[in-house]
């Protein structure tokens, strides 16, 4: 254990472990717009700097690790004065849109500006000029609002390794952004919206909350059905309706991380072609059944094709989507009562 001192408070961390994160073990929130817990530190935003004791200068927290008798401040007000003049170089070249951004009250650069009392742009001068790209069908990319953070770069590479973004260009015109400056689709991206959770502005917006508040959003917390990994997801309910879903820091499984159709895959659940009663099929047409009617009409069946035709003419298929205690029964009954060991399942419902 590494024995050091921030803003005052004694604190004990493991060895390795950085400043930001120490601080955050702790109690003491440092801010950042670049840092992803896990991943090679990017230490581009430069927000997170830090006085240490007998070190000149400033020093990024999050690519900074710990050393034993460490002292840190994290507010002076040197610190406090460099973080400003970060927040209005990043402002003199964004758009001034907050009020009607789909964005607000989820965006971090917007918070930093209020917490340091940044209000409007202070340095004049040329500004990024990008066309928004919202061919595909999850997300709008609008490099105009971006800030150069290198998240969507870092966790698309490290995270998902799938590396459809990189930085492009030097100085004021770099920019993260996909091979030949190609418009995201399936072709080059997986789409798993995972830059989606992890944009600090408006550059990434997934479509689905577009045209929604995030104070007027309930969230309710629950596993996702879809596989059996069992995905700590969010869902993001309005009117009694879905409107998308978000991942959560604490999921003990999945932490921030989903697949695809965990994130996007949540429209079925108000489809009007959504079955909500048994259905049994007479004369060529449905009809609506009870449980026990559809249950006793699927014994019978089952009962009589292997009086008539005997094991090796069943066979079962369970699902994903259930708990292991069905799956297991289902298997029992085929195997035990039918006597074939034709069980399959399809694991990617």
């Amino acid at each position: 254990m590494i024995n050091l001192t921030i803003n005052g408070k004694p604190v004990s961390v493991k060895k390795g472990t950085n400043i930001i994160d120490a601080a955050e073990q702790n109690g003491i929130k440092i801010p950042q717009l670049c840092y992803l817990k896990d991943l090679t530190p990017f230490a581009a935003c430069r927000m997170c700097i830090v006085e240490i004791e007998g070190k000149k200068g400033v020093h990024t927290a999050c690519s900074t690790l710990c050393r034993e008798g460490m002292v840190v401040e994290t507010e002076t007000e040197q610190v406090v004065k460099y973080r400003k003049g970060i927040l209005k170089l990043l402002m003199s070249n964004h758009p001034e849109d907050c009020l009607t951004c789909d964005a607000v009250g989820n965006c971090d650069l917007q918070e930093l500006c209020y917490k340091y009392d940044v209000k409007a742009p202070f340095y004049i001068g040329r500004r990024s000029e990008f066309e928004i790209d919202d061919a595909n069908p999850i997300m709008v990319r609008d490099l105009n609002k971006c800030i150069k953070c290198g998240k969507c770069v870092n966790v698309c590479d490290e995270r998902q390794v799938t590396a459809t973004y990189d930085f492009v260009d030097r100085g004021f015109d770099s920019v993260p952004t996909t091979a030949f400056n190609q418009p995201i689709s399936k072709e080059i991206c997986k789409m798993c919206g995972q830059c989606l959770e992890v944009c600090p502005t408006g550059a990434l917006q997934n479509k689905q909350f577009i045209g929604h508040r995030p104070w007027e959003l309930k969230k309710v917390r629950t596993t996702c059905a879809f596989c059996g990994v069992g995905c700590t997801l969010e869902l993001n309910v309005k009117d009694d309706r879905i409107i998308g879903v978000t991942t959560v820091e604490d999921g003990a499984i999945n932490r921030t991380q989903t697949c695809v159709k965990g994130r996007f895959g949540n429209e079925f659940v108000h489809s009007p072609e959504r079955l909500t009663h048994p259905l049994i099929k007479e004369n060529g047409e449905f009809r609506e059944a009870s449980w026990d009617e559809a249950l006793g009409l699927v014994s019978e069946r089952l009962k009589d094709i292997y009086e008539m035709h005997g094991s090796g003419a069943l066979a079962g298929l369970a699902s994903a989507r259930t708990v292991n205690e069905d799956n297991f029964a289902l298997q029992k009954l085929f195997r035990v009562v039918f006597g074939t060991n034709s069980v399959d399942h399809c694991a990617r419902v």
